[in-house]
């Protein structure tokens, strides 16, 4: 762009100097003219010719004056008569000059130099309305020229030019390591994001460590960002993999939840059907029972599966309120004495006697408590206990339900709030396997979980804890 601009202005700056010097003697010729009759009935009036000549060489000597007839025929000029090689000068450029408002510069034929053309001033000679002939002044003279040759061949200003293309060189040099500085960065990122491709979007790609969100330009910026954006994509390519198994999983284990109870449903009732006659009324009432019994596994098994779907919709809406969590906790253990008695266990409940007052979901934490009650109730051996306290801190109430049932192993302890997870896995216990995840995701929309901890046979403790309500005084 530099070099361009360099040959532009040298190309240019001569027609500027040569507009700029034809508006500045636009009417000399014109003056001249109209001061002194330089042709008298088509004849020159030498006298006042001469006048003209010596007067525009002392005040210009660098301008040459020539006279010419209506044809363009040179009838007298200042320069000597040797130098000068044309006797005839094309009048079309001086008629265009005389019309004003033509685009300078006008160039017109120099008569000491045939094929050139030089810029001047012109102006017709009138007697009574008549043409008589034409001044035809050069502006830039012989003289000029030696000028201009003097200054193109001058040392300073080859050296001028000299270091303007030194300083373009190295400008470009460093043009170069800039943009080679600026590219390479581009070059690594692009090459990331095309590895990060390849792999399927689900490996982390090694960038450098300026991509790492530390301050930098708008590249840094862009590959911090870039960085960010990868590794949450590959985070998500993850969990939707695992959530895919969990589906796959899912599918298995209800597809094996609802085959065993619709096929001893489908059993009992071909039975009825075929051999109703052959059956006793007693006969007939026990396989009615067992049918409905295996329709009440399937209606919970629907059911809870339903309740968890609803759960685990991010649009899950909550209505909190305060209420005694004392007062739920005897209401939902009352409803389980009954069970507990028949199966030779002790369900106590070790409660404060001020309410303890909480911010929740009345309704989903009573399903929490109901989950986690009938769990330890069937999981505990006969004779074992069941106790649940209550514990009131400052900012939140601790509820904690304890068993002396056959605990859980380590191994298992991460896995018994997964849909249809079961530690016996050998042992059939009633149930849809779906209790625990439904109350843990239960405590989870109210920023809270649920904690383990179990000895093998020794026992379980399951406890969460909820915001203490807060009442305006006012």
């Amino acid at each position: 762009m530099s070099a361009g601009f360099i040959s532009f202005a040298i190309w240019s700056t001569p027609l500027f100097l040569q507009e700029l010097n034809q508006k500045l003697n636009l009417d000399l010729a014109n003056n001249i003219v109209k001061e002194k009759k330089l042709m008298i009935d088509n004849e020159v009036n030498h006298d006042a010719l001469q006048s003209v000549f010596m007067g525009l060489m002392v005040v210009n000597p660098i301008i040459e004056v020539y006279l010419t007839n209506t044809e363009g025929k040179l009838l007298s000029y200042s320069a000597p008569k040797n130098i000068v090689k044309l006797d005839k000068i094309d009048l079309s450029p001086i008629k265009q000059f005389i019309e004003k408002g033509q685009q300078l510069p006008v160039l017109g034929n120099d008569p000491r130099n045939p094929g050139k053309q030089k810029i001047f001033s012109a102006a017709p000679i009138m007697q009574k309305g008549k043409l008589q002939g034409y001044l035809y002044i050069v502006l830039g003279g012989q003289n000029y020229d030696s000028i201009v040759e003097l200054l193109e061949s001058s040392y300073v200003l080859k050296l001028w030019v000299g270091a303007i293309g030194i300083s373009l060189l190295i400008s470009s040099i460093f043009g170069f390591i800039i943009f080679r500085h600026i590219t390479s960065r581009l070059v690594i990122l692009s090459g990331a994001m095309e590895t990060f491709k390849r792999n399927g979007f689900n490996n982390d790609i090694p960038l450098p460590m300026r991509f790492n969100g530390q301050p930098g330009d708008e590249i840094d910026q862009l590959g911090s960002t870039f960085r960010e954006m990868s590794e949450r994509i590959t985070q998500q390519v993850k969990q939707l993999e695992h959530n895919d198994t969990s589906r796959r999983e899912l599918v298995a284990n209800v597809s094996h939840d609802l085959r065993t109870p619709l096929a001893s449903l489908q059993g009992y009732l071909e039975t009825l059907s075929l051999k109703s006659d052959q059956l006793t009324d007693k006969e007939q009432y026990l396989y009615i029972d067992i049918a409905l019994q295996h329709c009440n596994r399937l209606q919970k098994l629907i059911s809870e599966l339903f309740e968890l779907s609803t759960l685990e919709n991010q649009d899950a809406k909550l209505h909190f309120e305060p209420f005694s969590m004392s007062e739920l906790i005897q209401d939902v253990s009352q409803k389980f004495l009954l069970e507990a008695k028949n199966k030779n266990l002790q369900l106590s409940a070790n409660i404060p006697n001020h309410p303890a007052f909480v911010s929740a979901d009345i309704s989903l934490i009573q399903r929490v408590l109901e989950n986690l009650i009938e769990n330890a109730i069937k999981y505990t051996p006969d004779g074992g206990t069941i106790n649940i306290t209550l514990d009131n801190g400052n900012d939140n109430i601790a509820t904690s339900i304890t068993d002396t049932g056959q605990g859980i192993p380590s191994e298992d302890l991460p896995h018994v709030f997964d849909r249809f997870y079961r530690v016996d896995k050998h042992r059939q216990t009633e149930g849809t396997g779906l209790g625990l995840a439904i109350a843990q995701r239960i405590i989870q929309l109210h920023n809270s979980t649920i904690d383990i901890v179990s000895l093998p046979n020794t026992g379980t403790t399951l406890s969460f804890n909820l915001p203490t309500a807060q009442f305006n005084n006012s």
